[in-house]
């Protein structure tokens, strides 16, 4: 390339983009520059550990600002958030002068490189948001409020409307996110001021002027003792942003709500419930229309809701509404199919007919709809459309009676579900999907640990197949077979089973959430994040349970700042959700033996809550053993998954191999691998989960590292993120005298944490023989570590 080109050489493309700076620096830095120097270096040190954390790319500094580059919107606006929690953290208890109060813009957009700078929108903006910005505030252009708002928790998001910014010809929404709520009206002063542009033109200097007078006598009123002068506290308002909309699907999108129960007794419920269901159930097979699920749509019942604002916040074009009166064997069922786009009304009838044709009258409003929206279906969609359920109406009865229940997920609704299913299947036993409900009420038992006996998951298998072998075009027992042959470890037939279902059923939320279960287990935490995103967006109000498993993957895809966010999330949906606490005290735990968080205090903390929920729950003392160990605690962490061994599943292995790396660390060789073969014994080595990254450290630590190589490939090649597993193995090929493999896994720890130091892994390796420990680092050294 001729030099004056490459002078000129530049790279664009689309960026998400952060920039910040410390409020009031420069007044400062005249003041006492030596201290704030000092000032200086701590603030860097938490801007830049926090952007390493959010997989950020520092592309330039200047001064006391950071300018930020991240692969999304989410990483940036989560480490955002991190910064802003550290500072507070930090700031806490000191004196005003030694505090440090940060200001920060995210934006997206257009950056350009050029000669070792960076230039374009992408960078002004994000410049300026920054400037808009008070100290400890983050403000957000609207292009990144509407790509994070159904993401992440943001808490008070205020709404600064659309201020001039200096050399931005284009005006932008711009939103301001406050860490807490606002206190008070002294706060709520302070909110209102942020409105106002830092650089107001003359059209607005009236306006301006107005409100610091309003301001100026509510400041007056402020000082009046309350005893004389209360402000009712319905008039300190905050406006608060509404939440996006969802973008409508590219193709036809519906919604079925809830059918009112018109009849004049209330436990008729279930009936007006399960003819809402069907209908969702059978539209959902249809490919050529999306269809939100139950779960969402079940949000809506026995409240007043415009079709508009279900439309905004469902992402969907039409909703279908209706009402149901059953009396002795008579049906009255009435609907209406809406645009909700605009309002108009597409279709509307009211059927009247025996009892015993409620299904004629289902498969009729599905036809309806589908030639309304011309709809093009496929042969074996008309067919699966079209089918019955039973000819038996009592049979129908009991199955619509045991839907409630178990969607309760409790053991004693669970109990009530399977007697309803049971009945159902005695009167009818051709009734396939009754079978297929009541085999989930065992998995559900199995799964959940509500028994402990071989026997249940062999039912929720047989019921199953005996479902599959009624109808093998029914989802939801291909569903179910899927989750059974995930617990049997089979995952190849796992996968295929809940590619089936989804096949059969594209719009079946739950079916892509079953699906990344299994993929996570897997060894395919990716792929199960991108099923999950897709049952996110077919069930908005999506069950607590998808952010468990939302946050497993993310932990296993190393991404632990997304699982804490994910799993803190569940937890403030539901408190007692102990596999909940064991994630977070894990996705805790990864961040602090990476080196990507300071403080262990997190893990422990979560860890003792799981066992104060429930002592019984072997995964709470596999986790809580785990942090002992890293904590140095030995006997504690041997204690713990003694425990868990003893409460264990017979054919579980996990607590044999964390208790085989435990004795491995204190120097226990023998016993340590005594404590593999009894694992081994219970699963074969390349079963494909966690138990391999214990498994090969223990053979590196036993001195016996040509056998760890084997398990720690098997697990990188399914977890490739995890940093402790590349670090084992780059140890492991250093001592072997393999330098070019064992500089490949140190750039590998590189990879996923710049900032990694060798003396900070030395401190805190949970190796108690000084000489083990030595030649570790020692191996890692040699690997290219510092």
């Amino acid at each position: 390339m001729p030099e004056d080109e490459a002078r000129t050489a530049q790279t664009r493309r689309l960026a998400a983009i952060m920039f910040t700076d410390i409020a009031g620096f420069s007044r400062q830095m005249g003041a006492d520059e030596a201290y704030m120097l000092r000032l200086l270096d701590m603030h860097n040190h938490i801007i830049q550990q926090a952007v390493a954390a959010h997989h950020g790319a520092v592309l330039k500094t200047v001064g006391d600002a950071f300018l930020v580059d991240f692969p999304s919107v989410v990483h940036a606006v989560q480490c955002a958030q991190d910064i802003q929690a550290q500072f507070k953290a930090y700031n806490t208890d000191r004196t005003a002068e030694e505090q440090i109060h940060v200001r920060i813009g995210i934006h997206s957009g257009d950056i350009v490189q050029r000669d070792g700078d960076v230039f374009g929108d992408g960078v002004n903006i994000a410049a300026r948001l920054q400037a808009l910005a008070a100290p400890d505030t983050i403000c957000i252009s609207d292009v990144v409020y509407r790509e994070v708002a159904q993401k992440i928790a943001l808490g008070t998001v205020i709404s600064l409307g659309r201020p001039q910014m200096k050399n931005i010809a284009h005006r932008l929404e711009v939103y301001a996110l406050l860490s807490e709520p606002p206190a008070g009206l002294r706060h709520t002063i302070q909110v209102q001021r942020l409105k106002l542009s830092r650089r107001l033109r003359p059209a607005h200097w009236i306006g301006a002027v107005s409100f610091l007078l309003m301001t100026g006598v509510i400041a007056i009123v402020w000082y009046i003792p309350f005893s004389s002068f209360r402000i009712p506290h319905s008039e300190i308002r905050i406006q608060e942003a509404q939440p996006p909309s969802l973008a409508l699907p590219d193709k036809p999108s519906i919604v079925v709500l809830p059918f009112v129960n018109l009849s004049n007794d209330p436990e008729q419920d279930y009936f007006s419930d399960g003819i809402t269901e069907d209908i969702t159930t059978s539209l959902s097979r249809i490919s050529s229309l999306f269809v939100i699920a139950r779960n969402s749509a079940f949000t809506y019942k026995g409240k007043a809701v415009k079709v508009q604002a279900v439309s905004r916040e469902m992402g969907v074009r039409y909703v279908l509404e209706g009402s149901v009166r059953k009396a002795d064997n008579q049906v009255r069922v009435t609907t209406q199919l809406v645009d909700a786009t605009t309002g108009e009304q597409l279709w509307a009838e009211r059927y009247d007919r025996p009892l015993k044709d409620i299904f004629a009258l289902q498969d009729e409003i599905v036809q309806q709809i589908v030639t309304t929206l011309k709809l093009q279906l496929t042969l074996q969609e008309q067919g699966i459309i079209a089918r019955k359920h039973t000819d038996n109406l009592e049979a129908y009865d009991f199955f619509l009676r045991g839907i409630g229940p178990f969607f309760r997920f409790t053991k004693e609704t669970n109990t009530q579900a399977r007697q309803m299913f049971e009945k159902a299947v005695a009167l009818d036993p051709q009734y396939a999907e009754a079978y297929a409900r009541l085999g989930w009420t065992y998995w559900l038992e199995w799964g959940l640990r509500w028994s402990v006996d071989p026997q249940t998951l062999e039912h929720a298998l047989a019921l199953a197949h005996q479902a599959v072998t009624l109808d093998d075009s029914l989802p939801v027992a291909h569903s179910l077979l899927s989750d059974v042959y995930m617990m049997k470890q089979q995952y190849d037939l796992a996968i295929a089973e809940g590619e089936r279902a989804i096949a059969l059923d594209p719009n079946d939320a739950d079916s892509y959430a079953f699906e990344a279960q299994v993929l996570t287990r897997a060894g395919q935490p990716e792929n199960a994040l991108r099923a999950l995103e897709q049952a996110r967006r077919l069930n908005p109000r999506y069950p607590s349970w998808y952010l468990f498993e939302l946050g497993l993957a993310y932990r296993l895809t190393g991404r632990y700042i997304e699982a804490v966010t994910m799993l803190q999330e569940l937890v403030s949906r539901n408190p007692n959700f102990t596999a909940a606490y064991v994630q977070l005290a894990n996705s805790y735990w990864g961040q602090w033996v990476s080196q990507q968080s300071l403080d262990d205090a997190q893990a422990l903390a979560a860890a003792q809550r799981a066992i104060a929920l429930d002592d019984a729950y072997p995964p709470g003392h596999w986790i809580l053993g785990s942090v002992y160990l890293w904590q140095k605690q030995y006997e504690q962490a041997r204690a713990e998954l003694e425990r868990a061994i003893a409460l264990d599943h017979p054919n579980e292995a996990w607590g044999y191999t964390l208790l085989a790396e435990v004795l491995s660390r204190v120097g226990r060789s023998a016993d340590a691998l005594q404590m593999v073969e009894q694992a081994l014994r219970r699963k074969p080595l390349l079963a494909v989960d966690e138990h391999l990254k214990s498994i090969g450290i223990t053979y590196d630590l036993a001195g016996r590292p040509e056998e760890a190589i084997t398990p720690l490939k098997q697990f990188l090649t399914r977890y490739p993120n995890i940093l402790t597993a590349h670090l084992t193995l780059a140890a492991v090929y250093s001592e072997l005298g393999k330098e070019t493999e064992a500089r490949a896994e140190a750039a590998e720890v590189l990879r996923l944490n710049p900032k990694f130091s060798l003396a900070v892994h030395k401190e805190r390796a949970p190796i108690k023989d000084p000489a083990l420990l030595e030649r570790q680092i020692a191996a890692l050294r040699k690997a290219g570590l510092r």
